[in-house]
């Protein structure tokens, strides 16, 4: 696969909006709403295998201490907990992007608020930042095939298949599909898209 090149050092994260949602830069202070919410079957089946499971009682923390605020320190990550606007102060999920030369973008949303197209909103608000904060040219996310809400957010949003393959996830190996779009074709899929 190709070189990903970094963008100049960027260890600061802006809040995103969307129309019902804030995207609040991940802080170590999340890790107890988030252990609530994410260790469930619904949320995890379909995450990379380097997810444990089951959960460990201080998984959240672990993961966001040791993996996601080094990784924002380093430039090479960058990571928003999900919130209603209706109601600020509750997680509901969580979404990032990281530098890779073949996976760039991931999210979980808690059960309670799947199948209501809030992560394509924040999907959309952060794919957004990939391409015109960040600046970068191309977005490649991998999907188990039997990922239909998953897969569902990167047809909407013009991505297109270019790898069928088996990847290990929580829920096992599975036959998965991986996915991709590049800045032009996100801009022009935002104007026809605003332009509907």
């Amino acid at each position: 696969m190709r070189e990903v090149a970094l963008p100049s050092k960027m260890t600061s994260i802006s809040p995103l909006e969307t129309r019902r949602l804030i995207l609040q830069p991940l802080a170590l202070e999340d890790a107890e709403q988030i252990q609530l919410i994410f260790p469930h079957w619904e949320v995890v089946r379909y995450l990379a295998d380097s997810v444990p499971w089951p959960y460990p009682d201080d998984g959240a923390l672990t993961y966001i201490r040791d993996s996601a605020l080094p990784g924002i320190e380093r430039g090479e990550q960058w990571h928003w907990s999900l919130r209603l606007r209706s109601e600020p102060n509750r997680i509901i999920g969580s979404a990032g992007l990281l530098v890779s030369p073949d996976h760039n973008r991931g999210f979980w949303l808690g059960v309670a608020w799947q199948r209501q197209g809030l992560m394509s909103e924040a999907s959309d608000a952060i794919t957004d930042y990939w391409f015109d904060v960040l600046g970068f040219e191309v977005l490649r996310v991998y999907k188990a095939i039997d990922n239909a809400g998953s897969r569902r957010i990167s047809e909407k949003s013009g991505m297109r298949i270019i790898a069928v393959l088996e990847k290990n996830y929580v829920c096992g190996r599975l036959p998965s599909e991986q996915w991709e779009i590049t800045a032009r074709e996100w801009r022009r899929s935002r104007g026809d898209r605003v332009l509907a």
